[in-house]
Parts: C-alpha cells; structure tokens; sequence
C-alpha cells in the first residue's frame, strides 16, 4: 500500500500549485470558487454528497458554458457506513417525438455536426439537478436550499471572470443564439477575465428551485420556460417529457487492476467497461519497466485505446434497447485476444472491434463500426469526508456553451445531447424516442482491500475515458505525486488516424511511434481536466489535486 502514498506532496492550497492536502474533507474541481462553497459545506458539517451538490449549483453559475441546469451526468457515491458504491444516473434521455432520420436531410446526406448541434432538435431532456437532488435525499444530510445558497449568492452578488470564459467566448461565440450573446458578449463587448459578473435571470432560477424543489424544472415554471423556447424554435421537447423523466440507482461497473478494484458508470456509459478493458489488456505488459516517457509506453496506450475504442463504437448503447456484451468484452479469454493484436512492430492495421459475444454464449451480432462525433466539454468534481464518504460526478451540457439556446429570463444553457447519437438510423447509437445517447463519462473510484484510495474524473467527450486510464496509471504503476500524475503529458487514439498529444511528451517516443507508421496532430492540445482525490487509508490524509488546463481547485481541511 505504502507505494501509491509515497511521493505525495503535501503543498498547502495556492492557487498556483492547485494542490490540497488535509485530514478532514477534500474538494476538487475545475473552478476555485466551486471548490470553495463544497469545501464550506463540509465545513459546516456537511457530508461528501452535501458538497458535491452544492459544487454543482455553484459550477451552474461560474461555469455555465459546459454544465448547469440543462445538463446530463452521472454520480458515483461510495458509502463508507454501508460499505457500498452506487451509481446515480442523470443520463439525457430523448424527447418522445424525435424520430430516427431526424438528422437527415431530404437528399439523404446527414446533417453538417454544426447545424445539428446548434438546433433546438439536439436538446435532450436534461437530468443531472434530478440526479442530484435524488442523491442528496437518499445519501446527503443538508436540505436541497440549503446546499444551493451559495450558488444563488455566486450569481446575485457576482464573481470574477477567469481566463477559461475569455477563450470559450472567443472561440465558441459562432455557437450562441441570441440571448447567450446577450450575457456572454453585452453590447457587443465581450466578457474578460477580471470582470466582475452577474447572472440575475439564474439566481431567479435558483431561487424557484429553493422554493418549490425540482419540481420547479420537471413539472413548473423552469420547465415550462424550457420548452416554450425550444417549441418557439422548431424543437421537440414537452412538459410530459420532463415530467416523466426518471433518475436511476445502478451498482457500478466493477474490474481489477493490479489488486486494486475499479468503480464506474456501466452502459449507457460506456466509460467504466471501456476503462476497464483498458486496464485489464495493459495489465500483463507490465507498464512499470518501461519509463514514463518511453515510447514503448506510449505505444501500448495508443494500441490499447485503438482495442477498446473499436469495442466501444460497436457495441455500447443504451442497454434499455440493446444487448451489449458486458462480460465478453472484459472476459479473460477476451483479453487474452486483444492483447494478441499488440505485436511491437508496427501500428497493426487489422486492429478493429472483437467478437465478445462468443464468450456471453451467444453468435456475434456483427455489428457495424462507425465512428461518431461527439463534443468536447464537460466537467468534473470530487468531494471525499471526514466520515470516509466518496463522492464524484462528472456532468455536461456536451459541447462548450452546449446548443447555444440560453432560456430567456432563466439565466442558463440547454445541451445538445442528441447529437451525442450517431446520426444515421440502424446504427446501435442511433435516435430513438426515449434513449439514451453513449456517454463516456467515467467518474471512477479506486479501491484496494475493499477501501476506497482515491476517486478521479475528466471532462472531454471521446478523450475522458483515456485521461481516467492514464491517472490510474500514474499512480498505481508509476508511484507519481497526484498533481504531477495529472500533469504528466497524456495522449489520446481512437479508430481514426491521428494521435492527440499534450504538450511535453518526450520528442524521441514521438518520432519512434511516427516511424512505426502512427500520426500525430500538428500541434499539441489539452487533453481532459483531471480532477482527484489520494485517501492515504494508513496515515488517515487526503491529497486532492486540480488540472492546470482549467481554473480548478482542491482544498482539505
């Protein structure tokens, strides 16, 4: 046990370093003023979920573009009175009028993925606030007002701008609708970091959800405005959709790695399997011989995503509509395979997706790979407590500033889920009334010896499950300081050609992976924003850490 807890560094709290240490409690997430308010929620004697909920309000208001209100998610709740772990999901879900050739134009071409998203077609109906007030009754100890004080406070009295609104604005500023434009770039100006904003149309939202719960969003006033401006815009949504929309319970997705247990969302998430598979195809190759910056490193990461993403496209859906092979593709005979498809040499051309369903005892579905575009921003936030509590979620209205509608007079953003389904009909991911779209969103947490040792998350649509992996890795194989684990340069692969890297990934490993036929993108990007938690079971600490690609956080007590 002493490995993974041995180079911690225990940094007091600056907003430079981004990291926490504490006894007490721990908050992390991707905005210092979200971290704060969950921080004096457990100040005050809340619990992990108190905190976490109270972060969600409050990233609803200084994070708006990439969650909120109109948002999705999925919680993963460890209760260390119980001894059990949960799954809270708050999953979109499509409206019951859509229908599977929505997105195709008349001459039977699909729709371009900005049109589509930018539609008021693409929202789904939104699930995270249910999520989280169904936690909060069933494993919180604070009233759902009282958790979101704070954030109402954020949007009356106001909060500084930071630098990761000035490049959402700039960049994504062709993604609003008019009423963003409004809050987002008043009189033509946009905001900037340093300024001093307020958000009065949310905390009137906020304010009706005190007062009336969340019914205020699925059966009143809030919902009411929702689907009143997506019907005045050609959109499908209804108050019966949002009435009848229900949040589920679900035990995680379970796997080893190395003596160590992994938690996660199952299907419609695709993240925990994906994880695990992962993890369980890079288990024999013993990752710890090789450096960290070694291309023999980077290779298995690259061979091993492009194994379990083509697993991933084929097979997951919402299981409420379709088989997936669930034990197949993480059976050891499974694995055994696609570890065979690694042979050192070369990118292997013949990687593609599996037959799993020969291990479930069943003919293969033959199932038709095709990729699908999905979008690029989420967040994700931790809260751990003094009473042994885990609670992380990882929430989105997927894109950045999602589908641009902002709700009159509401103060908030609607997503643009449904673009999360691929587009055309008789895919596994396709559209359909009431589905789910494939997430993967993985908040996960870690345990060994049946204790929980740390909880970790990213945003970053298709790049999340990788960011996940690659922590777990850091810090189970390679023994890495929290934050230097979530600085340490990471990389994305899927199906397709180019290979996302961050900036500071050793120049030798790349040009090895180049002549072994791989391609890199031009220029190095972010690839996620970690955000976690190390609980030091022996010693009884908490090391919480922030990515440096966002504005985050971590503070313990």
């Amino acid at each position: 046990m002493k490995g993974i807890y041995r180079n911690q560094k225990s940094t007091e709290t600056t907003v430079e370093s981004q990291r926490g240490a504490g006894q007490n409690g721990m908050v992390a997430s991707a905005v210092r003023e979200a971290t704060e308010v969950g921080t004096e929620i457990l100040r005050q004697g809340g619990n992990a979920m108190d905190a976490l909920v109270a972060v969600q309000f409050a990233l609803s208001v200084v994070e708006l573009f990439n969650t909120g209100i109109g948002s999705n998610g999925f919680i993963i709740y460890y209760d260390n009175h119980k001894k059990e772990t949960r799954v809270i999901e708050g999953h979109s879900q499509a409206p019951k009028a859509v229908t599977k050739d929505m997105f195709i134009k008349e001459d039977g071409s699909v729709m371009d993925y900005f049109h589509r998203s930018t539609h008021p077609t693409a929202v789904a109906i939104p699930g995270t606030i249910k999520a989280m007030d169904t936690a909060l009754k069933k494993y919180g100890t604070m009233p759902l007002d009282k958790v979101i004080e704070p954030a109402v406070q954020l949007a009356e009295n106001g909060f500084r701008v930071n630098w990761q609104w000035d490049q959402a604005i700039e960049i994504l500023k062709v993604r609003m609708g008019d009423e963003a434009k409004k809050f987002f770039i008043p009189e033509g100006i946009p905001r900037v970091e340093g300024e001093w904003v307020k958000n009065k149309d949310l905390a009137k939202t906020l304010r009706l959800i005190q007062r009336d719960g969340i019914d205020a969003l699925y059966d009143g006033e809030i919902g009411e405005a929702i689907v009143r401006t997506l019907q005045e815009q050609g959109g499908l949504m209804t108050m019966e959709d949002l009435r009848e929309y229900q949040v589920k319970i679900e035990k995680p997705v379970t796997g080893s790695y190395k003596g160590y247990e992994i938690a996660a969302p199952a299907p419609p998430s695709g993240g925990g399997i994906t994880l695990i598979q992962m993890l369980k195809i890079l288990e024999s190759f013993n990752l710890e011989k090789y450096e960290k910056t070694s291309w023999q490193k980077y290779y298995l990461l690259a061979e091993t995503m492009r194994l379990s993403f083509s697993d991933k496209l084929a097979y997951m859906s919402d299981p409420a509509f379709q088989a997936i092979p669930e034990k197949g593709l993480l059976h050891p005979e499974y694995i055994k395979e696609r570890q065979n498809m690694i042979n050192w040499i070369s990118r292997n051309p013949d990687i593609d997706f599996g037959d799993p369903w020969k291990y479930e005892g069943v003919e293969s579905s033959n199932a038709e790979v095709k990729a699908f575009k999905t979008g690029g921003e989420t967040t994700h936030f931790t809260a751990v407590d003094k009473w042994g509590n885990v609670a992380a979620c990882t929430s989105s209205i997927e894109h950045v500033m999602g589908s641009g509608i902002m709700v009159p007079g509401y103060g908030f953003l609607l997503n643009n889920d449904l673009t999360d389904f691929y587009p055309e009909p008789n895919h596994i991911n396709s559209i359909e009334s009431g589905k789910s779209p494939v997430s993967t969103k993985t908040p996960t947490i870690v345990f060994k010896e049946g204790k929980p040792v740390l909880t970790v998350g990213s945003p970053g649509g298709p790049t999340i499950i990788a960011s996940v992996a690659q922590m777990i890795i850091n810090i189970m194989d390679y023994h890495m300081d929290l934050k230097d684990a979530i600085e340490e340069p990471r990389i994305y692969n899927s199906t397709g050609p180019f290979i996302w890297w961050e900036e500071g990934m050793d120049e030798q490993a790349k040009i090895k992976l180049e002549d072994m036929g791989f391609e890199f993108l031009e220029r190095a990007k972010p690839i996620g924003n970690v955000q976690a938690i190390l609980i030091d079971q022996e010693e009884g600490k908490l090391y919480g850490a922030a990515d440096s690609s966002r504005p985050g956080a971590a503070i313990g007590l």
